[in-house]
C-alpha cells in the first residue's frame, strides 16, 4: 500500500517530465469530445480562452509557485491557515473538495457515457455497472501508486492523445479535402453581450487557470513535484504554450468532423459529433478511427479521474481531518464511492455541453478560493476568521442572482466565465467588511 507521502509531491521530478504530464493533466475527455464539437457554434473562439490560459500560467509561475515553495506546504490550502486562520483553511479545502469532485465527475461522466453508448449498451450492460467498473479501476491504480503513478500515466496519456488526434486529422482530412475557413473565426470583438466576446474569454481563461490550476491541490501537486522554483516555472511556461498548440489541433479536427458530417448526412453536433463520425463506418479506415477514438477517449478521461481521487484524498486527509494517516485508505475509498454517485446524478441531469458545464461550475466554486488568495497576497489586513465561511458562501449566491437576472437588469447582457472574477471580487469585498481594525 502506498504511504501517505506518495499522495503528494516530493520535489524530485525532472521539469520536462512534469511539463509533458501537465499537458495531459489539463486535457480530458471533455477536451477530446467537446472542443471539436464547439467549432460548429463558435468556430475557433475557444482559442481566445486558451490565450487567457497562458496569461494565467504566468501568474501561477511567478506569483503562486514561489510562495508554495517558500512555505514548503503539502496542501496549497495550508497557506490560508498561515495567513488568516483555521476557519479560512477549512473553507478553502471544502470549496476545493466541492469543485474538484464536481469537475472531475463531469469529465469522467463524459468518458463513461460515450463508452456506454458505443460499447456497453450494445452488450446490455447497465450504465451503473460501467460506472462502478471504471471508478474501481481508478481506485486500484491510485491507491497503489499515488502521485508518481498519476504523473507517469499523464505522460502516457499526453502522447496517446496526440497520436490519436493527429492520425484522426490525417485520416478524416483525406476524405474532406481543404478545411472550411468559414468555421475558423478566432476573435469576437463586435458584441459585448455575446458569450464569446474577446475580453470575456481572455479574462475568463486567465482567472479560470489561476483558480482551477494555481489554487488546485490536484494540478499543483505536479508543479510542486519539480526540484525547485525555477524548474517549476519552466514546466508551467512550456506546458502552457504546448497546450495552445494541442487545443488548436482539436479545433482543426472539429472543422474536418463537421465537413465530413455534412458530406455524409450525419446530423449529430456538439459532444455527439466525434463519436458519431468515428463510429459511422463511413471512413475508409473506419476501424482504425474508431479504435483511435476509444484509445484517445480512455487515455484522456481515465488519468484525470485518478489524479482527482489522489488530490481529494490528500486534501481531505490533511486539510479537513488534520493529517490523520490512519484514515487515508478509508478516505480514498470514500472519495471513489462519492465520485461514482456524483456521476450517476450527472447522468440523470445532463442537459448542456459538458465543457461549458465544467467552466460554469468552476465560476461558482473556485471564485471564493481565488478571492481568499488574492486578498491574502495583495493586502496585509487581518480578518475575523470565523466569518470567512459566511463570506465564501454568500459570494456565489450573489453571482447566481446576477446571472439569473443579467438580461433584464443589464440591457440583454449575458454573463460568461467572467462570473469567476465577479465571485472573487464579492469575496474580497466581504473580507474587507469582516477585516479587523488596523492596529495603531
Amino acid at each position: 500500500m502506498a504511504k501517505q507521502k506518495d499522495f503528494y509531491a516530493t520535489r524530485s521530478t525532472a521539469w520536462w517530465k512534469v511539463a509533458i504530464a501537465m499537458i495531459g493533466s489539463c486535457l480530458s475527455g471533455v477536451t477530446f469530445v467537446s472542443v471539436p464539437g464547439m467549432v460548429g457554434s463558435v468556430g475557433f473562439g475557444y482559442l481566445q480562452m486558451a490565450l487567457g490560459f497562458f496569461l494565467g500560467y504566468l501568474v501561477i509561475a511567478f506569483v503562486l509557485t514561489p510562495l508554495y515553495f517558500r512555505l514548503n506546504v503539502v496542501s496549497v490550502y495550508e497557506y490560508l491557515e498561515k495567513r488568516f486562520g483555521v476557519a479560512s483553511h477549512k473553507t478553502g479545502a471544502w470549496f476545493f473538495f466541492v469543485s474538484k469532485m464536481l469537475g472531475a465527475s463531469v469529465r469522467l461522466f463524459l468518458m463513461i457515457a460515450t463508452l456506454q453508448l458505443l460499447l456497453a449498451a450494445p452488450l446490455g450492460i447497465p450504465f451503473w455497472v460501467t460506472v462502478a467498473v471504471v471508478v474501481l479501476l481508478e481506485w486500484l491504480y491510485t491507491v497503489r501508486g499515488g502521485v508518481k503513478a498519476v504523473i507517469g500515466l499523464d505522460i502516457v496519456k499526453t502522447l496517446a492523445m496526440l497520436v490519436a488526434v493527429i492520425l484522426c486529422l490525417v485520416l478524416i482530412g483525406r476524405e474532406v479535402g481543404k478545411p472550411d475557413t468559414s468555421m475558423m473565426r478566432v476573435f469576437y470583438f463586435d458584441d459585448v453581450n455575446h458569450p464569446e466576446f474577446f475580453w470575456k474569454q481572455l479574462l475568463g481563461g486567465l482567472f479560470t487557470v489561476v483558480a482551477s490550476t494555481g489554487l488546485d491541490q490536484d494540478l499543483m501537486q505536479r508543479t510542486l513535484a519539480c526540484k525547485n522554483v525555477r524548474d517549476s516555472q519552466k514546466n508551467l511556461i512550456v506546458s502552457s504554450l504546448l497546450q495552445i498548440v494541442v487545443i488548436a489541433l482539436f479545433l482543426f479536427l472539429g472543422v474536418y468532423l463537421y465537413q465530413f458530417a455534412a458530406l455524409h448526412g450525419i446530423s449529430e453536433t456538439g459532444d455527439a459529433l466525434f463519436p458519431a463520425v468515428a463510429w459511422s463506418g463511413m471512413l475508409p479506415a473506419s476501424g482504425l478511427v474508431a479504435a483511435l477514438f476509444i484509445i484517445g477517449l480512455v487515455m484522456a478521461g481515465f488519468p484525470a479521474g485518478g489524479s482527482a481521487l489522489t488530490a481529494l484524498t490528500t486534501s481531505f486527509t490533511i486539510d479537513i481531518l488534520g493529517g490523520k494517516d490512519s484514515r487515508r485508505t478509508w478516505v480514498h475509498t470514500g472519495m471513489a464511492v462519492l465520485m461514482a454517485v456524483t456521476i450517476l446524478v450527472f447522468n440523470a441531469l445532463n442537459s448542456t455541453s459538458v465543457i461549458d458545464a465544467v467552466y460554469r461550475l468552476a465560476s461558482y466554486t473556485y471564485g471564493p478560493i481565488l478571492g481568499l488568495f488574492a486578498f491574502g497576497l495583495i493586502w496585509k489586513r487581518e480578518v475575523r476568521d470565523k466569518w470567512v465561511p459566511v463570506v465564501a458562501l454568500l459570494a456565489p449566491v450573489l453571482c447566481l442572482v446576477l446571472d439569473l437576472n443579467s438580461v433584464a437588469w443589464f440591457n440583454g447582457y449575458h454573463f460568461s466565465y467572467e462570473l469567476l472574477l465577479m465571485n472573487a471580487v464579492f469575496t474580497i469585498i466581504g473580507l474587507w467588511i469582516i477585516a479587523k481594525p488596523r492596529k495603531q
